[in-house]
């Protein structure tokens, strides 16, 4: 059974497309909820944490930004006492992230696979993101580099729901993941606007 078969009845029905415009949510009918303390991390060591980041600062939510989170990092929290109630991972991937943090796209894969499956087991919420547009998806360092793509893959059907900035669903990428799966989305306009939806979804 698929991770996001816990939520609520009405979120896992129909799949929720939420949109930000001007600084307001709208069309919350099944509005996507999370709590903190949050664990951030990347799936593709991309810029995009970074983004999600200054947010979280910005708006004071707890959280902990760990670029290569691992399963274990989520079993130490909870045996620390303070288990993480959701996790946000950005994918993206970037070669020359991944060059400097001394990874391949197959580790990443295997470490956010391994990662999402203890989130799954401690049932710590699972928010996808994509927050740099399409020009992240675009960013192939060679013709036929998709990891950015199996970036994708690995997070967002393993989403409670995705968060993402509309113009990188252009082709409707998000949406397809959003009604095959029945995870609920929330897509944004402008930059800016990330902080109205995290604000949103954290009931702040």
């Amino acid at each position: 059974m698929k991770r996001h078969s816990r939520l609520t009845a009405g979120m896992v029905a129909l799949a929720c497309t939420v949109w930000a415009s001007a600084g307001v949510l709208t069309a919350q009918e099944a509005p996507a909820q999370a709590e903190l303390p949050i664990l951030l991390t990347s799936c593709g060591q991309s810029p995009g944490p970074e983004r999600m980041r200054f947010f979280l600062k910005r708006l004071e939510m707890e959280h902990e930004f760990l670029e290569q989170a691992t399963a274990q990092d989520l079993i130490d929290a909870m045996e620390a006492g303070n288990p993480y109630k959701s996790i946000i991972i950005v994918t993206g991937a970037s070669l020359k992230g991944m060059g400097a943090a001394g990874v391949s796209i197959k580790e990443e894969l295997a470490r956010t696979a391994a990662l999402i499956a203890e989130a799954d087991r401690q049932g710590i919420t699972i928010i996808g993101a994509h927050v740099e547009g399409m020009s992240r998806r675009a960013q192939g360092a060679s013709p036929g580099d998709n990891s950015d793509e199996m970036s994708i893959d690995a997070v967002c059907p393993n989403s409670d729901f995705m968060i993402v900035r509309q113009d990188g669903n252009e082709d409707r990428r998000f949406t397809i993941i959003s009604e095959n799966n029945f995870i609920p989305l929330i897509l944004f306009e402008k930059n800016m606007e990330l902080g109205d939806v995290l604000e949103s979804v954290y009931n702040r």
